[in-house]
């Protein structure tokens, strides 16, 4: 990684810190002066507009969620248990560290077309391919005819992230996840598949403790 490359996702590291807890993206490129003790003058190269620094957290988000993927496809052999236990995870993720919601903003094609050219292309290929693997997930667990599955469950995932973050709902609640595991198979037309237990995800938050605890 060039030392630019290293920069930048310090930047975004420290953005992304910067906006927790909240509900919109008033994060503004003047603030990571302060928050980064990096001259103005090399924020801006890296963000040459507000749109840019919006961009790249949204593509610092879905790089981390992409590497999440690939540990989820070595932890869980079945198709269905791995598509629920990854979101789960990004649902607790986000709650634990009371992350800002990026997709309250993002993908934004009008905000993409004031960005550069770099930054762009940059999103479009993170997002682009974290988009096909769910697809390809959600098919291997089983194409059910009748509606765009991967739509109706993009655009719940999207609403129940933003709900969940604007209730106030709480990581370490088992029901929580089981619920949005429920939602989503039935979305994804596979009612009568078996979901992971309450006990299960009880389970699954204990064994996550440690990490939360260390971060």
């Amino acid at each position: 990684m060039s030392n630019w490359q290293q920069r930048e996702s310090y930047l975004t590291d420290i953005a992304e810190r910067c906006l927790r807890g909240h509900k919109s993206f008033d994060l503004r490129r003047s603030h990571l002066v302060e928050a980064s003790q990096i001259s103005k003058g090399t924020i801006y190269n890296h963000f040459p507009t507000e749109a840019d620094l919006v961009v790249a957290v949204a593509t610092a988000h879905y790089r981390k969620r992409l590497e999440r993927a690939a540990i989820d496809d070595a932890l869980y052999a079945d198709y269905l248990t791995r598509f629920l236990m990854h979101h789960c995870w990004g649902l607790r993720d986000d709650l634990l560290y009371d992350r800002f919601i990026i997709s309250r903003v993002m993908p934004n094609s009008e905000l993409l077309q004031q960005v550069t050219d770099e930054n762009r292309a940059a999103f479009e290929q993170i997002y682009g391919e974290y988009i096909r693997w769910n697809r390809e997930l959600i098919k291997a667990v089983g194409v059910v005819e009748g509606f765009n599955r991967a739509e109706l469950v993009g655009n719940y995932l999207r609403g129940a992230l933003i709900n969940c973050d604007d209730a106030g709902k709480q990581y370490d609640d088992a029901s929580l996840y089981y619920q949005f595991s429920y939602a989503l198979t039935q979305l994804m037309g596979h009612s009568d598949k078996r979901i992971p237990k309450l006990a299960d995800y009880a389970s699954w938050l204990a064994r996550l403790e440690p990490a939360a605890n260390a971060a």
